[in-house]
């Protein structure tokens, strides 16, 4: 089962029942797995699922051996008749979760911090996204619980649910990866720069001035910006990118969030495979330049990030689709072990501090269900 807020004509979409489930469990397996969703597709079914970031290594051949040992699967999709126009059913539980850990030492960050800085002033990249772990445990209710629960506390425009097999996935993700129409019109909306929200008004509205005018973050958006126009670029006509919207900021429960829009026309009809293999994974979760930026998060995290950072969505027979970067994302382990990631773009002009604490904020949405320390 998988659950979309943002089905086809911007409705909540319930697939369930699939004719089959697709995994993907190694690299190898990865482009079969796309190719036999894009046949099932194309046949007049739909594809709903979703995929890890780790399956982006599978797709450049540069990154093959950098492939790390997967808890989970690389990607977990069904093949279903159509979605239904339904919302899930909301489970009569109480959902607390234990306090969230971070995975690695401030002082390990610290470190993984400064390679990135040497990186970046030795002229391998510009910009890299470093990120952690954390992890809790569910300590009542269910996973779908969980959901529901947070789907409350933090309203977003690209919610999931999806139980395919591995862990459960609970996202809350406010930023578009990919959505296509049945024209062939693609759109991304990458995300970068956050600032937190303040419960007084007049200091909230100050911290979103403060963020449109940051050189820092406009400086950060705009080289993802960069990237994903070029990404674009390559699977649509000579001359169709646009970048209709530059630095918008939005305003969730807990953070203001800095955004861009860029769009191009396809040169083909939409493939599941052709989108994946130039699009995927999202540039505003690696950096730029993007390969080189994806091997130096190989280097410097310990940790696979799973379906984070990874996408969630669906794709209809007519090539019409909605994608998700699954972040503000949890993972939902068999047993009751959840697994919660956050992180952020380093450049030249970033703090360590600064960045620790942004990431932190970034696990605000979540907070109200835990339990005292």
């Amino acid at each position: 089962m998988i659950f979309c807020e943002f089905g086809p004509k911007n409705r909540p979409a319930l697939f369930r029942g699939p004719h089959a489930l697709v995994t993907a469990d190694s690299a190898a397996e990865v482009a079969p797995a796309l190719e036999r969703l894009d046949r099932a597709r194309r046949a007049g079914r739909w594809i709903a699922g979703w995929i890890a970031y780790e399956a982006g290594y599978a797709l450049e051949e540069r990154l093959l051996p950098l492939m790390p040992q997967m808890q989970g699967p690389l990607l977990a999709f069904g093949i279903f008749d159509r979605p239904e126009d339904a919302d899930l059913p909301v489970p009569d539980e109480q959902v607390r979760l234990s306090p969230f850990r971070p995975l690695i030492s401030r002082a390990g960050y610290d470190a993984a911090f400064a390679r990135v800085q040497d990186y970046i002033r030795a002229g391998d990249c510009y910009q890299v996204n470093l990120t952690f772990p954390l992890e809790s445990r569910l300590e009542s209710g269910s996973a779908l619980g969980l959901f529901h629960a947070l789907r409350g506390l933090q309203p977003v425009g690209f919610g999931a649910f999806a139980d395919l097999g591995g862990p459960a996935l609970v996202s809350r993700s406010p930023e578009l990866f990919v959505r296509l129409d049945a024209e062939g019109l693609i759109e991304t909306r990458p995300m970068k720069g956050t600032a937190p929200r303040d419960p007084d008004p007049r200091r909230d509205a100050e911290l979103a001035a403060a963020l449109a005018a940051s050189e820092k973050n406009l400086a950060e958006n705009l080289m993802i910006v960069d990237l994903l126009r070029n990404d674009i670029g390559r699977i649509s006509r000579i001359g169709s990118v646009r970048v209709p919207e530059l630095f918008t900021v939005d305003s969730f429960a807990t953070v203001h969030q800095m955004s861009s829009r860029v769009t191009g026309q396809l040169a083909a009809p939409a493939s599941l495979p052709a989108l994946m293999r130039a699009l995927f994974p999202c540039g505003s979760i690696t950096g730029a330049p993007k390969i080189r930026a994806m091997e130096i998060i190989r280097e410097l995290e310990p940790f696979p990030r799973g379906a984070y950072c990874g996408s969630l969505g669906w794709m209809a027979p007519d090539g019409s689709g909605c994608f998700s970067v699954a972040i503000r994302t949890l993972s939902v382990w068999p047993g009751g072990r959840v697994t919660l990631n956050v992180g952020g773009g380093v450049v030249d002009d970033s703090t360590a501090p600064e960045e620790w604490e942004e990431a932190l904020w970034k696990t605000r949405f979540a907070l109200p269900l835990t339990t005292p320390d």
